[in-house]
C-alpha cells in the first residue's frame, strides 16, 4: 500500500511525464482514473492527495478545476519531491 507521500509524488511523476506545466494542463477525472489503478481507496485518496498539492502551490488548477498542470514556479520542489519518494 502506498503512502499519501508516494501518492503525491505519483501525480506530480505523472504529470511531468505528461509534460504538463504551467498552461498545458491535463483533466483531473483522466488523471484519477490512471492513479486509482495502483492505489487503493480509488479516486477518494488520488482527489484528496490532489488537494494537498494545490494547498502547497505544486499543482495549479485550471478550468473550474477540472484539470490541472504544475506550477512552473516550483519547479525545483517538484524534482526533489519525485527524487526523495521512495518506490
Amino acid at each position: 500500500m502506498l503512502s499519501d507521500e508516494q501518492v503525491k509524488a505519483a501525480i506530480v511523476e505523472f504529470l511531468v511525464k505528461k509534460g504538463r506545466w504551467g498552461a498545458h494542463y491535463f483533466p483531473i477525472d483522466t488523471m484519477v482514473n490512471w492513479m486509482g489503478r495502483k492505489v487503493e481507496r480509488n479516486g477518494r485518496r488520488v482527489r484528496a492527495c490532489v488537494k494537498e498539492l494545490v494547498s502547497e502551490g505544486y499543482i495549479l488548477l485550471h478550468k473550474r478545476g477540472e484539470t490541472a498542470s504544475l506550477n512552473p514556479a516550483m519547479t525545483e520542489k517538484i524534482k526533489e519531491l519525485i527524487k526523495e519518494s521512495p518506490g
